[in-house]
């Protein structure tokens, strides 16, 4: 971040220069606090292309906050306690009947990380492919490495809000922001975000090999040449081919990418924090920290954790002293808060070699290949201290076991996991509301922006 400041403040001089030179001849200026898409989509500098990279990891984070705190509310993997304002509580739980409407708190006016957000790291991206198709300061290969990227985190990107409104379908066609497509039901959104993330695999490949001619973040840490970006490529299609209920596809993409079986858990590519000026961790909590705004681990997950699991133990910090709000639904104590983060700085994962490999058992159960999903399944039970499984080897039973190790593997990452998993194996029935008396929701409707764009333009 402290290069791009100095980087900044070079093509601040340089263009001052070039006014001083030639003061008569002046580009129009569209916003005076940011670029204009005009002035990087025909024959962008290197350096140009460098700053929207920056700005698209920037934008890829963006979701974090929102769709960790709302989503996991949503599966009942946390509560998101906010004294300050109880409809963090009473609306996120559906607490009183409430439903999700198009002004719904958090998300109506724009959606907020789980519908704004995304869509504007698709459009970075869109600017960002739009600047190496129309330069020639790069070498094709590099056009090619820049178009990969971009398309690999947009097909991450429109798989959120098309988890977020489910059924009522998403806008895939967003190239004219004035003339945007219709919205298109869940799963032909979901097949051609796999069009998306196949073109930007397809695009990797033509770079060549050896390291990604563009500077990333320490986030993408191991996995910033060709073939590291295609191993995260093929990460996030197995994730949406489990959607897609593809499973030979997940099978597919696993093989293509970073998964390994005897490897680290927790590798993978992740979402950089830092220190002003970048921003903080948005997950972490000072540990026992006398607060009324946190999130805490929600009590069915305490309760339902197998004894001796070491993921609660290294996740999970029972606090000296309980966080309590009180809604007008009752009072909700929360006894644990998030353990995972060291500090403010660190960085967190978008996708990990665990969910890698629990997709790899979801996919041998579905394709009733017993053996090898067990196989799979054994070595997260054996990470968390559990042992081998001794259950029964019917896809019914595997499938449950599955879910359940997702349940603690996978708790709070900024994906909402357990909310999408119950979803599409038909069990939201199954999220429990007692601790809260409140309601399960399936989906939310398109926030209202989106109807009041459609009567603007239709006017």
């Amino acid at each position: 971040m402290k290069n791009t400041l100095k980087n900044i403040s070079k093509i601040i001089v340089v263009a001052g220069a070039l006014v001083a030179c030639n003061p008569l001849q002046l580009d129009e200026i569209q916003d005076p606090n940011n670029p204009s898409v005009g002035s990087v989509s025909n024959n962008a500098t290197a350096e140009q292309i460098q700053f929207l990279i920056t700005g698209l990891e920037s934008r890829h984070r963006g979701y974090v906050t929102n769709v960790s705190q709302a989503w996991n509310t949503f599966g009942r993997e946390i509560w998101y306690l906010n004294a300050s304002d109880p409809r963090f509580q009473t609306d996120w739980l559906g607490q009183n009947g409430r439903t999700p409407d198009r002004s719904y708190f958090g998300f109506g006016n724009t959606g907020g990380g789980s519908w704004a957000a995304p869509y504007q790291a698709i459009k970075q991206a869109d600017v960002l492919v739009a600047a190496a198709e129309n330069t020639e300061n790069i070498q094709a290969p590099a056009r090619s490495a820049v178009s990969g990227f971009a398309k690999t985190i947009q097909g991450y990107q429109f798989m959120i809000p098309a988890n977020f409104v489910y059924e009522n379908g998403i806008r895939i066609d967003v190239a004219d922001p004035l003339n945007p497509g219709p919205f298109v039901p869940y799963a032909e959104a979901l097949d051609a975000i796999k069009a998306i993330l196949d073109e930007g695999d397809a695009a990797l490949q033509t770079a060549g090999s050896g390291e990604f001619p563009f500077s990333l973040t320490r986030g993408f840490d191991g996995f910033n040449t060709i073939e590291g970006l295609r191993q995260v490529n093929r990460a996030i299609t197995a994730r949406l081919n489990a959607y897609r209920q593809d499973w030979q596809g997940v099978l597919s993409a696993l093989d293509a990418s970073f998964m390994d079986l005897g490897g680290d858990l927790n590798a993978g590519p992740a979402h950089p924090y830092g220190a002003s000026p970048d921003v903080f961790n948005p997950l972490y909590y000072v540990p026992n920290a006398a607060v009324n705004t946190i999130i805490v681990v929600h009590p069915s997950v305490l309760e339902d954790a197998t004894p001796g699991d070491l993921r609660v133990e290294n996740k999970f910090l029972e606090r000296d002293e309980p966080v309590t709000v009180t809604t007008d639904a009752g009072a909700l104590e929360g006894t644990h808060q998030d353990a995972r983060w060291s500090s403010n700085t660190e960085s967190i994962p978008f996708i990990r070699n665990e969910e890698l490999i629990l997709l790899k058992a979801e996919a041998h159960a579905n394709l009733n290949q017993a053996d090898e999903a067990i196989e799979a399944i054994n070595i997260i039970r054996n990470a968390a201290g559990l042992g081998d499984y001794e259950g029964a080897s019917s896809q019914d039973a595997l499938i449950d076991e599955i879910l359940y190790q997702r349940r603690y593997s996978l708790w709070a990452e900024p994906w909402g996991h357990r909310w999408i998993d119950a979803r599409r194996y038909g069990r939201l029935d199954e999220i429990p509301t007692s601790f809260d008396g409140g309601t399960i929701f399936q989906q939310f409707p398109h926030p209202q922006a989106e109807l009041s764009w459609d009567e603007y333009v239709g006017d």
